[in-house]
């Protein structure tokens, strides 16, 4: 039973979401302004804040699993720096495969000075709207793990959503760990739009 408190803070978070959608698509020239509010109220009334990623590969075991896992993606239409945060698994458009996506972990934002442990590498900050992705499988070489090592910085507006929860297996599955910022945001959505028979049914492993 979800109480009263929760769907209070998940009905703000739908506004919050629809007036980020209809900005989003107002910039990008979709709308116009007498539109603003119509698409507001659709968002707001309609569809979820959340959708399911499949997710495959072992670049983010064990969070996710070795074989891969089913995700729980938050939407996040308009990212940044007030939105996303280090420590934050997210959904990205994969830099090498614009059509593809990938699950890694943000690792640092726009203003954060990245030094290498290769002494010729020389430092560099991160400009605005950049970010730094890692993989969490330890045991992987840089290379294997696909992520700002070898491909460099990302763009956080190339962020989706951020994966809030993981079924590895019918019997394995609980929230993916983020930054407590995050944590604290998801909580109402998690426990309003998570359903764990649809993560299982929807399960390619």
């Amino acid at each position: 039973m979800v109480s009263v408190s929760t769907w209070f803070r998940y009905v703000v978070s739908k506004l919050e979401y629809s007036v980020s959608v209809s900005w989003k698509n107002y910039k990008g020239g979709q709308i116009n302004d007498t539109q603003i509010g119509d698409v507001v109220w659709k968002n707001l009334f309609q569809g979820k804040l959340t959708y399911l990623h499949w997710n495959k590969g072992e670049e983010m075991a064990p969070v996710v699993g070795n074989q891969g896992g089913t995700l729980l993606v938050r939407k996040i239409p308009m990212p940044d720096t007030t939105r996303v945060f280090v420590g934050d698994v997210v959904v990205l458009k994969d830099p090498e495969k614009p059509d593809d996506y990938m699950v890694r972990r943000l690792a640092a934002v726009e203003g954060y000075e990245m030094v290498s442990t290769d002494e010729k590498d020389e430092p560099f900050i991160l400009e605005e709207d950049q970010c730094w992705v890692l993989s969490d499988n330890e045991n992987l070489k840089p290379k294997e793990a696909k992520d700002s090592r070898s491909f460099g910085p990302v763009l956080m507006s190339s962020i989706v959503g951020r994966a809030i929860y993981c079924l590895r297996t019918a019997v394995d599955h609980g929230p993916i760990h983020n930054s407590s910022l995050s944590m604290k945001k998801d909580t109402p959505v998690l426990e309003v739009e998570l359903d764990v028979e649809e993560l299982a049914k929807n399960h390619k492993a």
